[in-house]
């Protein structure tokens, strides 16, 4: 896709045109949108989707190009929306100039967001509309001309197979007929000439077979230049496909050593005197018996020296036309190398992109894991609190503010063991109110008993909390305080009251959290807790009830 416009001569200003195939570059075609594009998103010229979006005055969008081409090849250029909502209109904002075009940042960022894929057939491409120009310059299912001119267009993957075997330009000469043939049809070419010895190549090779194999080696095309690989066919083509360099260095070492026959011919041909052949000495010379038996019959030196001449012809002809053979090789060979150079470049070019991309990724992915572990330790801390504010609800829910207070105790067995063993000898109730602003108290209860009734009794104590609105209230403590254990049968409940010693520190406000324990050592026997009568504890469930009068 093109994206710039072409410059034209400034003598065409004014004159509408039609642009050529070339010049008229547009935006991005709809098809390549996974969802079909708004409104917004389209030329107002081209209908594609905006390439480098400008926006004009009266509001309507064009592309770059687009703008760049309307302008130069139309005098009074008049927005074609506008145009189309009202074919009269010719206002000063509808007729369009270079400077009444604004770059549309905002709409650009939206456009390079969208979701597009590859429209190449076969490509599984997918990303935004950002990176679809660098994919498109790099898509090896990408249709591209073939480099040395042959007019077909190949999928960009196939470049280097359409060189190496269907390229009609790609073609070398075969050293005996002199046709001109692609790389695929010199290997399949039976030339007249060379069928003899081909067919005495065949024989040497049959019988180099082992007549019990099963499976057939072929021998490497460049055999004849020393290359000794053998294999089944697929072997074969990929040895001569991964092969070039040593291929190319068995070439020019053939190639050095005809050309060393070639010197060594002519300086024989040179130095070498006819006089010097005898009829009798024809098998010490270097000359073949044929010609010796010309020079013996017809005496003659001229004829031996044109039999030599003809000879070293003939030997220098059939040199050069091996040389020209090679060199053609050697150039659709470079041809071949030269393309394959170019992908290799262009894959190393996605390859150090995709190594930024990963970087990048590696870098966010690192940065995203602090910013989870950091979420994680927040998580953490909210449960603690939310586990802090759940306890605070519950403590605000049994919260009396009326003076009384009903305490549940669960599990006493297990309660009483642990108090008979010292290791949790009491236990505080929950917080309560003797009034909304009044003073905050506790019971603490000793289940195997304190002071004179440890062992025998339950001791039950009222403990005064220090408070929020101590400072408002009236001190020392002064009302009358109860205490109850309920019967669960609801017979008769045991029942114990004292009034506070005004002289006690207990009863005065406190300056710690809170004073100490002040109440009924002996409240209730141990004995009875069972009682058979009385169901003071049930299914292991005590209630002991404490009531402040704060009329008193």
């Amino acid at each position: 896709m093109a994206s710039g416009s072409a410059v034209s001569d400034p003598s065409l200003n004014g004159v509408s045109s039609t642009p050529g195939e070339n010049e008229y570059p547009s935006g991005f075609p709809q098809s390549i949108c996974d969802e079909v594009p708004k409104e917004k998103y389209l030329c107002s010229n081209c209908n594609n989707v905006l390439n480098k979006a400008r926006q004009t005055v009266c509001g309507h969008r064009y592309c770059l190009a687009c703008v760049n081409w309307l302008v130069r090849n139309n005098k009074d250029l008049v927005c074609t929306k506008c145009k189309e909502e009202d074919p009269s209109v010719e206002n000063d904002t509808s007729v369009l100039t270079l400077d009444q075009f604004f770059n549309d940042a905002a709409i650009n960022k939206e456009i390079l967001d969208l979701k597009v894929h590859c429209a190449n057939h076969g490509c599984p491409w997918r990303s935004t509309l950002k990176n679809f120009e660098d994919h498109q310059s790099q898509c090896e299912y990408a249709l591209i001309p073939c480099n040395i001119g042959c007019g077909l267009m190949v999928q960009r993957k196939s470049l280097a197979t359409h060189l190496e075997r269907g390229c009609p330009n790609n073609k070398t000469t075969c050293p005996s007929c002199s046709g001109a043939l692609t790389l695929r049809e010199l290997q399949k070419h039976v030339c007249p000439s060379s069928v003899d010895k081909k067919t005495t190549k065949t024989d040497k090779r049959q019988k180099n077979n082992h007549p019990g194999s099963s499976k057939k080696k072929e021998p490497c095309i460049f055999l004849d230049v020393g290359c000794p690989f053998k294999g089944n066919a697929d072997k074969v083509k990929e040895h001569e496909s991964c092969s070039h360099v040593g291929h190319l260095q068995l070439l020019l070492a053939v190639t050095r050593a005809l050309q060393r026959t070639v010197n060594s011919s002519a300086e024989r041909s040179h130095h070498e005197s006819p006089d010097l052949l005898q009829p009798g000495q024809c098998g010490a010379s270097h000359i073949s018996q044929s010609e010796c038996e010309i020079e013996t019959d017809g005496g003659d030196p001229g004829v031996s020296d044109k039999a030599l001449s003809l000879h070293d012809d003939q030997v220098e002809l059939a040199v050069g036309q091996q040389l020209d053979a090679l060199q053609q090789r050697v150039q659709v060979l470079e041809n071949i190398i030269s393309a394959l150079n170019r992908e290799v470049e262009k894959t190393q070019i996605s390859v150090v992109a995709l190594e930024r991309d990963n970087y990048n990724s590696q870098h966010l992915i690192q940065h995203l894991e602090t910013k989870v572990a950091e979420q994680q330790q927040r998580l953490v801390r909210k449960d603690i609190h939310i586990t802090s504010l759940q306890q605070c609800i519950s403590a605000q829910q049994d919260i009396s503010y009326d003076g009384t207070f009903l305490w549940r105790l669960c599990d006493v067995s297990q309660r009483l063991r642990e108090a008979a063993s010292g290791e949790k000898i009491s236990q505080y109730s929950p917080a309560f109110y003797t009034a909304r602003y009044g003073f905050k108290v506790c019971m603490r209860l000793y289940l195997n008993g304190d002071g004179v009734g440890k062992g025998t009794h339950i001791s039950l104590f009222f403990v005064i909390m220090k408070g929020e609105y101590d400072a408002i209230l009236s001190w020392p403590f002064r009302h009358k305080v109860t205490f109850f254990l309920i019967d669960q049968n609801q017979r008769e409940h045991v029942i114990d009251a004292f009034r506070p010693d005004l002289s006690s520190a207990s009863f005065h406000r406190p300056i710690s959290e809170m004073n100490v324990a002040s109440g009924c050592p002996l409240f209730f026997p141990l004995g009875k807790m069972r009682s058979t009568k009385h169901a003071y504890c049930k299914d292991d469930t005590i209630y002991i009830k404490c009531v402040v009068d704060t009329s008193s």
